[in-house]
C-alpha cells in the first residue's frame, strides 16, 4: 500500500491548475476536461516528473475539507477491508467499482470528515474515454 497523493476538489479548477503550476513549478500532465468544458473532470500535476496533485472540478462549493487523500492497495481484499472500516459512521461518496483508470476504486468521507480515494494500481484510460459530465 502506498500514499498516491492529494486530490483537491475546487471550483474554477482550470484557474486553480494554472495557479498551482506557477506557484509550485508544476506541470499539467494527464487530464480530462469535463464534457461541458467547465473545468477538469480529472487532472494530474507533477513536479520534476513526480506526481504531486490531482485537481478536480467540484460539483458544488466545497465544504470545510476539499482535500482527498489517495491510497493504492496491492489487492482488492485489502481495499475492501479498509473501505468497510473507514465508511462505518462515515459517508460513501462512490461505492467500490471499476473505473476507466482503475480496476477497483472507492471514494468516501470517514467519520472524522477526511475524504479518501481507495484504489488498486491505476492505468491510463483508453483514448476513447469521455467523461459523463
Amino acid at each position: 500500500m502506498a500514499v498516491v497523493g492529494v486530490g483537491l476538489y475546487v471550483q474554477n479548477s482550470m484557474e486553480a491548475v494554472r495557479l498551482y503550476c506557477e506557484a509550485f513549478g508544476m506541470e499539467l500532465g494527464y487530464h480530462v476536461i469535463r464534457r461541458d468544458g467547465k473545468g477538469y473532470y480529472h487532472s494530474e500535476l507533477s513536479r520534476d516528473g513526480e506526481p504531486a496533485l490531482s485537481v478536480v472540478e467540484a460539483e458544488h462549493t466545497p465544504g470545510a475539507n476539499p482535500v482527498q487523500l489517495g491510497i493504492t492497495f496491492d489487492n482488492r481484499a485489502a481495499l475492501e477491508k479498509a473501505y468497510a472500516l473507514l465508511v462505518a459512521g462515515g459517508e460513501c461518496e462512490m461505492e467500490p467499482q471499476q473505473l476507466p483508470w482503475s480496476p477497483w476504486a472507492a471514494c468516501l468521507r470517514d467519520r472524522f470528515g477526511v475524504r479518501w480515494f481507495l484504489s488498486l494500481p491505476q492505468h491510463m484510460p483508453g483514448e476513447d474515454f469521455v467523461p459523463e459530465k
